[in-house]
């Protein structure tokens, strides 16, 4: 047992630390709070644990709480716990010394560090709860007296590199610590500590779900000025400290079985986590066992949130570690394309002052991440198989932004093929799926077509579409700016292909259909043309790479296609949007050599090769098949005045 006051020094480590937190690294200063009620509560925890494991242990557990107490004009705040509590050689231990092997190598990295913000997360990965109490506070006093001892501990420091221990026989079980605040100062972030709005709002933030009740006094009660009689008088004179109020929901709803929370409960936790006033369109729980275990309370909302295409838009996924709030928007729990996903995810094994940069890196995270994403689309899928309705709303809001998980999210590419869907040539009102489309597949098709551009009507009235309509094959009609993206990237689909019906060579016939009559007569037609493509392709050179006899066209006499592997033009203005300068890419102009337009041209180019007019024919020829496939002319006023000056001629 000791007796009197001892001073001592604080390890080299800690003092250096020390130095860092007061000179304040942190701009959120609020996370002192968090801290020291986390604190708390793994005493509580410890405490309930340790009554468990020692029947013999003389504690009381009756009425295990957190309790803070704030006074205004002393400028003094309390954190108060009746959990495990300290012993004066475990105070030396805990408080004055830092036992960690990489100490060295992590104040040198912290000294070294010119970023603020790197320097805060560098001392997140150490895990320094206690001390970031002296951010706010020009002195700290911690009482303190371990479960079952009869003898308590009080310590004081002002964080200058020394402090001092002495006995305190009137400690209860328990810890607590009592901060001298330092002056308010807006502009440094810190904040009036002593403001018991304040603490209740970070309270409310950072430790709602704290399944021990925090307490505080209620709200100071208006005084009224009417009550003068004597018994009033000397009621006065005996006044009465003001029961306490708990101040945190303790409803970690996740944690809770799920027969016993209601969907209403789920709702109002998804309002307040999301400040959506709308209920969510699903409620997702998981719960993991095992070596690492974690629980999750996810909602996919009904509605898009504004800033989903925002740049400095946020994931609405919110880390706790044992029922503790660590980080709103933790990006390393769920991937960009789904965003929309808000909840809460609750580890039981990480540190309570991990970083967003060790998130990233941390196995454990990444496992999470990956169970979270599997779920996430599975339970999508459910409502896809079970709700058509729900499933539309879903596909409405946010089918775009998933469809960005087809470019960065190669693992689960085919899960989010699988509930995708997509505007098709087979329904004028409701979309398809791919599993859908390939089950309509004709005999002896073997790709799914597909076709990007502006707008339904556009495509659907494109030449490219001609022979595809004569054969009865569907294609997708794809309308959204991220298709020209996924669907270069994403090479098929159950075995089958994804082919473009605006690039490369067409060939719809079955092997069935390919006689050697239909061979020799299309070898033919190629000799045929043969004069007039070359000499198109030379007048036309610096619009096109080629002139070509096509296979897709049956009644337009000509459209304008892309190589196999090209950058289609919306692909092409996106990039140059984005401030990409591409080098001129020339497509392809394919002729319908039935057409009585182009068999007209060919036998005036046989008999007249001189003629000038021809080729104003064949740039004509062009233009009506750019304009055909929605695209822009280079020079729309000579298109008007050769159009105008052939019209002429006909009257």
């Amino acid at each position: 047992m000791t007796t009197g006051v001892e001073t001592f020094e604080f390890q080299v480590e800690a003092r250096q630390l020390l130095q860092l937190m007061i000179h304040s690294i942190y701009s959120n200063k609020d996370v002192f709070l968090r801290e020291l009620i986390s604190n708390a509560s793994d005493a509580l925890d410890r405490l309930r644990l340790e009554s468990l494991r020692d029947g013999n242990l003389q504690a009381d557990t009756s009425d295990l709480h957190i309790a803070i107490e704030v006074d205004k004009e002393s400028r003094t705040l309390t954190v108060r716990d009746n959990g495990i509590g300290m012993s004066h050689d475990g105070v030396v231990e805990l408080i004055g010394t830092i036992a960690n092997s990489g100490t060295a190598r992590f104040l040198k990295e912290l000294r070294e560090s010119k970023d603020a913000a790197a320097s805060a997360d560098l001392i997140g990965q150490f895990g320094v709860g206690f001390y970031s109490s002296f951010m706010v506070a020009d002195e700290v006093t911690m009482l303190t007296r371990h479960a079952g001892e009869s003898q308590g501990t009080r310590w004081v420091s002002s964080g200058e590199g020394t402090y001092t221990l002495e006995p305190a026989d009137d400690a209860p079980q328990g810890t607590s610590v009592t901060l001298k605040l330092k002056p308010e100062d807006t502009e440094d972030h810190l904040y009036d500590y002593a403001s018991p709005w304040k603490i209740r709002e970070i309270i409310k933030q950072h430790s709602d779900f704290i399944t021990w009740p925090i307490r505080m006094a209620p709200a100071q009660a208006p005084v009224t000025t009417d009550e003068t009689d004597e018994t009033d008088e000397a009621e006065q004179g005996e006044e009465k400290a003001p029961e306490l109020e708990t101040v945190n929901s303790m409803k970690a709803l996740w944690a809770r079985p799920k027969d016993e929370v209601t969907d209403e409960e789920y709702h109002e936790f998804y309002k307040h986590i999301s400040h959506d006033w709308v209920d969510p369109l699903e409620t997702i729980r998981m719960q993991a066992e095992g070596t690492f275990e974690y629980q999750s309370l996810l909602f996919i909302p009904a509605r898009a949130p504004q800033d989903l295409y925002m740049q400095d838009r946020k994931r609405g996924v919110q880390l706790y570690v044992k029922r503790v709030f660590i980080m709103d928007d933790c990006e390393a729990l769920m991937p960009e394309y789904l965003r929309f996903i808000k909840g809460v995810v609750d580890a039981a094994d990480l540190s309570l002052n991990v970083s967003r940069e060790t998130l990233q890196q941390d196995r454990q995270i990444q496992l999470m991440r990956r169970r979270l994403v599997k779920k996430v689309l599975s339970t999508v899928k459910d409502i896809m198989s079970s709700d058509a309705e729900r499933y539309g709303t879903f596909w409405t809001e946010f089918g775009r932004v998933l469809k960005e998980g087809l470019l960065s999210d190669l693992e689960n590419r085919e899960a989010i093929l699988e509930v995708c869907s997509f505007a098709s040539t087979h329904d004028t009102e409701q979309p398809t799926t791919l599993r859908g489309y390939t089950e309509r597949m004709k005999d002896g098709q073997e790709h799914i077509y597909y076709m990007t551009g502006e707008s339904r009507s556009i495509m659907e009235s494109s030449p490219h579409m001609e022979a595809f309509r004569d054969k009865g094959f569907e294609v997708l009609l794809l309308t959204d700016p991220i298709d020209e993206l996924w669907v270069d990237a994403v090479p098929e689909f159950d075995g089958k292909q994804l082919r473009s019906i605006a690039k490369g060579q067409v060939d719809l016939d079955s092997q069935d259909e390919k006689d050697e009559e239909a061979e020799a007569e299309r070898e033919q037609r190629q000799k045929d043309f043969a004069e007039l493509l070359s000499w198109m392709t030379t007048a036309l050179s610096e619009q096109v790479k080629e002139v070509r006899l096509s296979t897709r066209l049956t009644t337009s006499p000509a459209c304008i296609v892309g190589d196999t592997f090209d950058v289609t033009p919306a692909l092409e203005n996106i990039y140059r949007s984005m401030g990409q300068n591409l080098p001129q890419i020339k497509r392809i102009l394919e002729l319908n050599p039935t057409h009585p337009l182009v068999s007209g041209l060919r036998k005036a180019h046989g008999e007249r090769k001189d003629d000038s007019g021809l080729a104003e024919t064949a740039e004509l020829l062009y233009s009506m098949a750019l304009l055909a496939e929605g695209g822009e002319l280079s020079d729309p006023s000579r298109f008007i005045k050769l159009v105008a000056e052939r019209v002429q001629q006909t009257l």
